[in-house]
């Protein structure tokens, strides 16, 4: 079976295999949105998100850590414009950027993102001397990520700036970053919004798309800097019996290219890499061959 042939290229875009069974963007938003509605619903008010906001005072107590990660779902019940805006920005930007990485790592760099962004207000709000009791929540710093993420990978998409104007995405997560930056010189005179986790979220997502980091190997191998940092290595040239073997090498396009389905491009190290470009002109060889060989018969012929 050629490699063009298989069920994964016979689709319109590669990366349409992610979505074959769920979507992590998708989960996300539905978390969101059910905690919002519990805590509006909620006959006190807030009682919900004031028990999962992170509070300045969650730095010296261990005992509620577990806040830095429930705080990026919980949303203001009386402002439905906060839940509105950051779900719109994660349905439309999140699933690309979820496509790219695939669902695991995805959902994981999404979840650091929101505890770095919890920890980090919560370490400045200290430094500032807020009162202990002082407590914020929101998804805003992980979304603050999401669009750096696609600033980064997609910089010349064309985006609606405040859904109306369109500009470039490396221009819009600049001006998002730029908007931050000046907000975060005036947070907490009288302002309610917490600019410290979004950078923090942006910052985070910067550095571990220049770093090349890789959450998911981490995640799944334990502690080995070796995988979830990218090392340069010498560039030898290894011999692989998989080039000279057709039938392994269709074999082991299949595995790549069911492990690229499951866990998005970003999942394949650079060998699998090489061995989907030896596949692709072994596929073009063949088939200039048999062009060769028509035409070759059409001259018989003639």
């Amino acid at each position: 079976m050629g490699l063009y042939d298989r069920e994964y290229y016979r689709q319109g875009r590669l990366g349409a295999a992610l979505f074959g069974s769920y979507s992590v963007t998708t989960l996300l938003i539905a978390v969101n949105v059910a905690v919002w509605l519990a805590d509006f619903f909620t006959p006190n008010g807030r009682w919900l998100s004031s028990h999962l906001a992170v509070h300045v005072e969650t730095l010296t107590k261990p005992w509620l850590w577990w806040q830095y990660l429930t705080a990026g779902f919980a949303h203001s019940p009386e402002r439905f414009e906060h839940i509105l805006f950051n779900m719109l920005v994660l349905y439309f930007l999140g699933r690309e950027v979820e496509e790219h990485y695939g669902r695991k790592q995805f959902l994981r760099l999404y979840l650091v993102m929101v505890v770095v962004a919890s920890f980090a207000w919560c370490v400045l709000g200290k430094l500032r001397g807020m009162p202990p009791w002082l407590g914020a929540y929101g998804a805003s710093g992980a979304i603050a990520g999401i669009v750096v993420l696609y600033a980064l990978n997609f910089p010349r998409r064309t985006l609606l700036l405040f859904f109306v104007i369109p500009v470039p995405a490396w221009l819009a997560g600049a001006l998002a970053v730029a908007f931050d930056l000046y907000g975060s010189l005036h947070e907490g005179e009288g302002s309610n919004i917490a600019y410290t986790m979004h950078l923090a979220g942006a910052a985070f997502a910067a550095v571990y798309f220049w770093q090349g980091w890789n959450i998911s190997r981490l995640a799944g191998s334990g502690f080995q800097p070796r995988r979830f940092f990218r090392f340069r290595k010498p560039r030898l040239r290894i011999h692989r019996p998989e080039e000279d073997d057709p039938a392994e090498l269709s074999r082991e396009v299949d595995r790549i290219l069911e492990k690229f389905s499951r866990e998005g491009e970003a999942s394949l190290t650079r060998k699998e890499r090489r061995t989907l470009e030896t596949a692709s002109r072994e596929y073009q060889k063949k088939v200039r061959a048999a062009q060769r060989h028509g035409e070759s018969h059409a001259t018989d012929r003639e």
